[in-house]
């Protein structure tokens, strides 16, 4: 946990204690859920059956990395620099869409520390004056007990905040980072509404595949036969969906840090290859994916989402998080999470979210 002095990972707007915020905790083995908001009723329509999600692109500048997702929520992350290996301090800026427009700076990499930031040496407390001060600057440094114990490039921050600031439309605003200009707050468009996802609430007893089914499934996805053999790559996952079906997670290959399994539906007869919305683990990435039924690196099930975390090496600082919902008849993106620079930053940046409506 870490705090920043005075009030500095708070909104503009109040300045109060927040300790679990600031917990920053070690990539795990399979990522946590996304957690995305579940609403009691439908607020918006979901995406029309043939519109696949979008989520948005990463974009590096220097030393910085910025990307925004559906909402034009769009989120910073400071990443090594090219000549010198990662620390363990990273720092992250966020920004939501909107007139209003909420800024919070987080630090994150220190465990009960307070910390006071300072940018070329002057002190810097609240995110508006972090910002500030980012977009002229040159290092940020961390202090604590007067002593700097971090420091972090700054190159490409000022790039990486203009860039926010024309995706959000406030460029030429009084509310712009960098881009400022004599427009009224209120010339800046509001945030786009997340879509709506109707899920089928799990219910009902998993069947378990016999291991007719089984074989069948490893050969429409074409498995790594010599890893069956080896019997290295553990069982498969059988998890109910509700409705009387299962959804069966098939370990089919796997590296030295990531397990691919094919994502298969049983509803009392033969396994069908699950049908998703969004490219699925390392198809999202542009790398090879395995064979033709959809594939999830590191999956696992809970609470109702898929979850597959691909990453693109083992210290987990590049990658891809995905969370996926049933909706009765495929498996929809309702979170997606990504690092593209392998830099020594472990805190992925929100590329798409969806309000959930269990039923």
């Amino acid at each position: 946990m870490i705090r920043l002095t005075p009030c500095a990972l708070l909104a503009l707007a109040a300045c109060s204690s927040e300790p679990e915020r600031n917990q920053t905790a070690a990539i795990p083995a399979a990522p946590p859920a996304f957690a995305p908001a579940e609403v009691a009723a439908t607020p918006t329509p979901a995406p029309a059956p043939g519109v696949k999600p979008r989520p948005g692109e990463l974009k590096t500048f220097g030393d910085w990395i910025v990307g925004c997702d559906n909402t034009l929520r769009c989120e910073l992350r400071s990443l090594g620099t090219e000549n010198e290996p990662p620390g363990d301090v990273t720092l992250s800026v966020a920004r939501d869409a909107g007139p209003a427009g909420k800024l919070e700076v987080t630090v994150d990499g220190f465990e009960d520390a307070e910390v006071a930031t300072a940018v070329d040496g002057k002190r810097a407390g609240t995110p508006a004056q972090i910002v500030a001060a980012m977009a002229n600057g040159r290092v940020f440094s961390a202090l604590s007990a007067g002593k700097t114990i971090a420091t972090l490039s700054l190159r490409g921050a000022s790039a990486a905040l203009r860039y926010v600031d024309a995706a959000q439309g406030r460029a030429g605003t009084v509310t712009a980072s960098v881009a400022k200009g004599l427009k009224p707050a209120s010339a800046v468009p509001a945030a786009p509404t997340p879509p709506t996802i109707s899920a089928v609430r799990p219910g009902g007893d998993a069947v378990r595949p016999t291991a007719a089914q089984l074989a069948d499934m490893r050969r429409t996805a074409q498995c790594d036969a010599d890893a069956f053999a080896s019997d290295s790559l553990g069982d498969p996952q059988a998890h109910a969906l509700g409705g009387g079906e299962t959804l069966v997670l098939l370990p089919c290959s796997a590296g030295a840090y990531n397990l691919l399994s094919a994502v298969f539906v049983l509803d009392g007869g033969a396994p069908r290859p699950v049908r998703t919305d969004a490219p699925v683990g390392f198809d999202e990435t542009g790398g090879a994916s395995r064979g033709p039924v959809p594939t999830v690196v590191n999956g696992d099930w809970k609470a109702g989402v898929l979850t597959s975390y691909a990453k693109a090496r083992g210290l987990g600082d590049c990658g891809v998080y995905q969370d996926f919902v049933w909706d009765g008849e495929r498996l929809r993106l309702s979170g997606q999470r990504e690092m593209g620079e392998c830099r020594g930053n472990i805190v992925y940046i929100t590329t798409w979210r969806a309000n959930v409506v269990r039923r």
